[in-house]
């Protein structure tokens, strides 16, 4: 179990206009095969009300290699990687038929209390569940910090809805990329989508909340930084960009 795979075809919810699979459908896929990979080792969604125990995502960095299209059959690969006691990484590999790598990715959690709400130890009983590998996708195994930028060219309101609230009660992880792309500009929303991703998330964003979405662009790199409404606390900062 200590890589967990399942096959995955990509579907019309998961491809843009042009039939290519989007950043938001490959997050998608990342999100429910490291949940299905939980459920196996016993510390999955339908396992909370016996553990009270939950994982939350702290950062995302993706890079795809290549644009897969509707109806493509991609074989996914998870596993956990390393525990630092509060945090742990898990790794993504996607592949097309042909057994092209056309995906990879790594992301960063942390488990929590779900009675006290608070952050609590990865045991070594939980990690021996995973049998983590030792093995990283990326050539720097960390997923390093997102430096904020100092200024903003743009800034928009956003108040969380509904449909954003996921099972721990916040704004779902990959609904901050989609909240990210409503205020990208014209011009870098409707152009082919960055091949690289990185999300950093600080603080969860609960029903009815209204955040401040500030927009820049540094070096072709985008930048949406998510804050409280009164600018005081940062809720996540997206990075967008072309270039590894």
């Amino acid at each position: 179990m200590a890589i967990f795979s399942k096959n995955y075809t990509v579907g019309i919810s998961d491809i843009s206009q042009n039939t290519s699979i989007t950043n938001i459908g490959i997050l998608n896929i990342f999100e429910d095969i490291a949940c299905r990979h939980s459920d196996k080792t016993g510390y999955g969604i339908l396992d909370i009300p016996q553990t009270n125990l939950s994982w939350i995502l702290l950062a995302w960095k993706v890079k795809i290699l290549k644009r897969v299209s509707y109806g493509d059959v991609l074989k996914v690969n998870t596993w956990s990687r390393g525990s630092k006691k509060v945090y742990t990484y898990r790794e993504f590999e996607v592949y097309d038929e042909t057994g092209t790598l056309v995906c990879i990715a790594s992301s960063k959690w942390t488990l929590i209390n779900t009675v006290k709400n608070s952050i609590t130890p990865i045991t070594d009983e939980i990690i021996s569940c995973y049998e983590p590998e030792d093995k990283s996708v990326f050539e720097n195994p960390n997923i390093d910090k997102i430096v904020e930028p100092e200024n903003y060219d743009l800034s928009f309101k956003y108040t969380v809805q509904r449909r954003d609230i996921d099972v721990n009660h916040h704004m779902n992880n990959i609904n901050y990329l989609n909240v990210a792309y409503e205020f990208l500009p014209d011009d870098i929303y409707f152009a082919n989508e960055c091949n690289n991703i990185e999300i950093m998330y600080k603080k969860g964003i609960k029903l009815g909340e209204t955040v401040n979405c500030l927009y820049c662009k540094k070096d072709d790199t985008n930048y949406v930084t998510i804050k409280s409404d009164d600018l005081k606390s940062l809720h996540a900062i997206v990075k967008l960009y072309w270039k590894r």
